[in-house]
């Protein structure tokens, strides 16, 4: 599993690249006319002015905006005193520069004063910044995701990608709720380290090497139905080894195996396996530490795994639901209403319940559940309140294609079917198009998701020769995932435990 390449890092200012916290501290201590305490702590330090203004105003009853204006001058005037660098910060912003890592300042005090220490880390050779973010320019400032939210829109990159430095609970709190990596620099009080967060004791020794090695891994995850395990195609093996190469995936969930594909694709991968059942089996690049569910499910179920990724425990599940009555066919062909069309999803619905049973509730692991689910979704298709797709919503998982791309006109996303474009019964009415094919997930950062086909697939039934082995377009969801995240209660969930190669 690789680490995202790092796209920025975006720095705070007062405390983390100046020594300006205690200026604001002494400043706050000037306006309200007494020393300030540790409970004094979370209202003061990495909050804008108009915070602590209506702070000081709620305890002093002096007008908020009195205030306000007063701690502005007062920390302007020390600012303007002498503006300090922490120790390190010169010498990484230099190196950043050096490598041509972009960089933006997000900070909670307002444009007038950053504009002060800016001037002063000009005059002592620091490069601009790309992108700067003051109080002024979001509508919320931290601890609010907004800053550094507006860095990263204004700067183009991901948020997971990116490295925010900060010295206050209130920024790391900032940084971590827009889902960036956080490198701690506590300065007037301390910071706890958590998952996605590293505290460092100064700047100085810190590399932009280092702060590559604080992004997060990428997970990517394909769930394909192998259609009777390629059969229908010549050299089918070859063809989806290639595939799986190209794709540069780390697990995949499949479906119709016909017993022996997924043993087969890992051996010739050198990668991990489970093989559930006669139709579904997981193959993995990282390796698979238990077998979840029941090993001897049928044609139609669920089995999963959970995998060792770097650190970072994951639950697995690949699931086959049964594929009649065909909601889209009874739709499309038969004319069926609404409520008959959700009456007739009994049968999945009950078996997608199963699953989700075996799955349990364990919110301490995240959870990937892939698969051919033979319905379509209620985001795609709200007319009809499909239950399938809304059960697993209410169980907590998210539709990772939709996170991706929320609109089903513009990408529609469908799965089903490359190969048929007109109904196999020979009568020449189109094939309905749709997405049954899916890539849902609990606990889980989305990047990316897209669907796959390889070349120009011919439709059925001249298929023998097509590149794409397949009936199904497969899914590949990309995911941030945090190291160093292990459970230790020794809980694994409903289901069946054995070893697995």
């Amino acid at each position: 599993m690789t680490r995202l390449p790092l796209q920025a890092v975006l720095f705070d200012m007062d405390g983390t690249l100046v020594d300006t916290e205690r200026l604001w501290w002494e400043a706050v201590e000037e306006v309200a006319g007494r020393t300030l305490t540790e409970a004094d702590r979370p209202e003061v330090l990495g909050r804008a002015v108009e915070h602590t203004a209506r702070w000081l105003a709620a305890t002093t009853g002096r007008p908020a905006a009195g205030l306000a204006e007063a701690l502005h001058r007062e920390f302007a005037d020390r600012v303007r005193a002498g503006t300090v660098p922490r120790p390190g910060a010169l010498a990484l912003l230099a190196a950043l520069a050096a490598e041509g890592v972009p960089t933006a300042l997000v900070t909670a005090s307002p444009r007038a004063v950053t504009g002060l220490v800016l001037d002063a880390l000009d005059a002592l050779g620091a490069s601009r910044f790309a992108v700067v973010v003051t109080a002024d320019d979001t509508e919320h400032t931290k601890p609010a995701p907004d800053p550094y939210l507006a860095a990263c829109r204004a700067l183009g990159v991901d948020p997971a990608a990116c490295v925010a430095v900060e010295d206050t609970e209130t920024g790391v709190a900032s940084a971590e709720a827009a889902g960036c990596a956080v490198l701690a620099v506590p300065s007037l009080a301390p910071i706890a380290s958590a998952p996605g967060r590293t505290v460092v004791t100064a700047l100085a020794g810190v590399t932009p090497a280092r702060l590559r090695a604080l992004t997060p891994h990428r997970l990517r995850v394909m769930t394909w139905n192998l259609w009777y395990g390629g059969t229908k195609v010549h050299d089918h093996r070859a063809k989806q080894l290639k595939i799986l190469a190209e794709a540069d995936v780390d697990v995949v969930g499949l479906q119709e195996t016909c017993g022996t594909a997924a043993g087969e694709l890992a051996e010739a991968l050198g990668w991990h396996h489970h093989r559930a059942g006669e139709n579904l089996g997981i193959i993995s690049r990282h390796p698979i530490t238990a077998a979840l569910g029941d090993p001897d499910v049928g044609f139609y179920g669920a089995g999963g795994v959970r995998i060792d990724a770097c650190g970072t425990d994951v639950d697995i599940w690949t699931a086959h639901l049964d594929c009649a009555p065909y909601g889209p066919y009874e739709s499309a062909f038969d004319g069926l209403a609404a409520d008959v069309l959700v009456a007739h999803e009994e049968g999945r619905l009950a078996r997608l319940r199963d699953a989700l049973h075996r799955i349990g509730q364990d919110t301490d692991v995240p959870v990937v559940l892939v698969g051919d689910f033979n319905c379509p979704s209620h985001l795609d298709r709200p007319e009809v309140a499909w239950p399938v797709t809304r059960a697993a919503e209410r169980a907590g998982f998210a539709d990772s294609y939709r996170e991706a791309h929320p609109d089903p006109v513009r990408d529609p996303g469908h799965t089903w079917s490359p190969v048929h474009t007109e109904h196999e019964d020979g009568g020449g009415r189109p094939e309905p198009q749709d997405r049954i094919d899916f890539v849902l997930h609990r606990g889980l950062r989305v990047l990316d998701s897209r669907t796959l086909v390889c070349g120009d697939p011919r439709p059925w039934p001249d298929v023998a020769d097509n590149d794409w082995p397949s009936d199904h377009a497969a899914v590949i969801t990309t995911f941030a995932v945090t190291a160093g995240h292990r459970e230790t209660t020794g809980r694994r969930g409903v289901g069946w435990l054995r070893s697995v190669s």
